[in-house]
């Protein structure tokens, strides 16, 4: 059996307890599921910090997008829509993560984007088309 073994000797000082001699030892070697726990724990940190990066990479690109486009980037956020493996150009494994956010074009309604990024990447980003009226030739306005 592995753990933790403790060992000393205990006085009794004006009804406390105080250790005197104190020694700590590890009997055995990290056990697997120690290991395994470790392991986990790292990539889960790993994970979220990538994926804080790869959101702050969507916001930036969203937010420029909308700059030029003369739209106003809404809530000044994005938000996870998806994310799964896909190999790159050169067949490497990468996490693919879309993120979708909210634009307006007159300020007095919401339309959505999206932007798709490819480990830190940014691959697609979609603004909806906007639709203009092109009055008809034969028409006049007046």
């Amino acid at each position: 059996m592995c753990g933790y073994i403790l060992t000393g000797e205990l006085s009794v000082k004006s009804d406390l307890f105080s250790v005197e001699y104190f020694r700590f030892s590890y009997t055995d070697a990290m056990n697997w599921y120690e290991l395994m726990l470790l392991c986990v724990l790292i990539g889960a940190v790993w994970f979220w910090l990538d994926s804080m990066k790869a959101r702050e990479i969507g916001i930036q690109a969203a937010r420029n997008a909308c700059a030029e486009e003369g739209l106003q980037f809404l809530d000044e956020t994005v938000a996870g829509r998806s994310l799964r493996l896909v190999r790159d150009d050169d067949g490497v494994l990468r996490l693919q993560r879309v993120f979708a956010f909210e634009y307006s074009d007159t300020g007095n309604n919401r339309c959505f984007g999206s932007v798709t990024l490819l480990g830190h990447r940014v691959e697609i980003l979609y603004i909806r088309p906007h639709l203009y009226v092109v009055p008809n030739a034969h028409e006049t306005l007046h």
